[in-house]
């Protein structure tokens, strides 16, 4: 009969033990959270900044052959729409031959797209090249021109001529209504 007694105290003790591991790793849980969550959210992006990764841009005003200029995370954003000859006279020439060789519809995406986006920032040293604005020289090409250092884009932002390596970068964008278009 005493064994069992001793039993029923070490059933009882076990118990109570195990009681005081589990509130222990409860109490070091919710303790290593309040230190963990501060420090993950301080790393989220505030607000400013959250506002920044995108751009909208009414381009409904925007007539054939005509730029607008704006902005998109600090650096100038051209937003053009091509004349139907414009396009045509990019589509003659011969990408391969290009230094950073691409297509109209690399450069445009598919289907009947007419609006042109690109950073207006030359590829070469990062000055901001001419020929989106009005009566801003366009350079040999009829595009824009770097004054930098004398680069030379076509009419939908391809290298031709000077010392930039690439095209003028065509960021990420999407249609958000007929008229609007988001950057970013």
């Amino acid at each position: 009969m005493a064994s069992t007694a001793e039993d029923a105290g070490t059933q009882e003790g076990v118990r109570r033990r195990d009681w005081i591991h589990i509130a222990a790793i409860s109490t070091a849980g919710v303790g290593g959270a309040s230190v963990l969550f501060p420090l993950i959210s301080q790393m989220a992006p505030t607000a400013d900044v959250l506002a920044a990764s995108t751009t909208d841009v009414d381009v409904s005003s925007i007539q054939p052959g005509q730029s607008i200029k704006a902005v998109f995370r600090d650096q100038p954003l051209f937003v053009t729409r091509l004349t139907p000859e414009a396009i045509a006279e990019a589509k003659e020439v011969d990408a391969s031959s290009l230094r950073d060789p691409q297509t109209v519809e690399e450069r445009l995406g598919e289907g009947d797209n007419d609006i042109l986006v690109q950073l207006g920032v030359c590829t070469h040293l990062g000055c901001v090249p001419l020929g989106a604005g009005e009566g801003e020289s366009k350079g040999d090409f009829n595009g824009y021109f770097c004054p930098c250092h004398g680069s030379h884009y076509d009419s939908i932002g391809r290298i031709r001529k000077g010392p930039a390596p690439s095209n003028l970068a065509v960021p990420e964008f999407e249609y958000a209504s007929e008229s609007v278009i988001r950057v970013g």
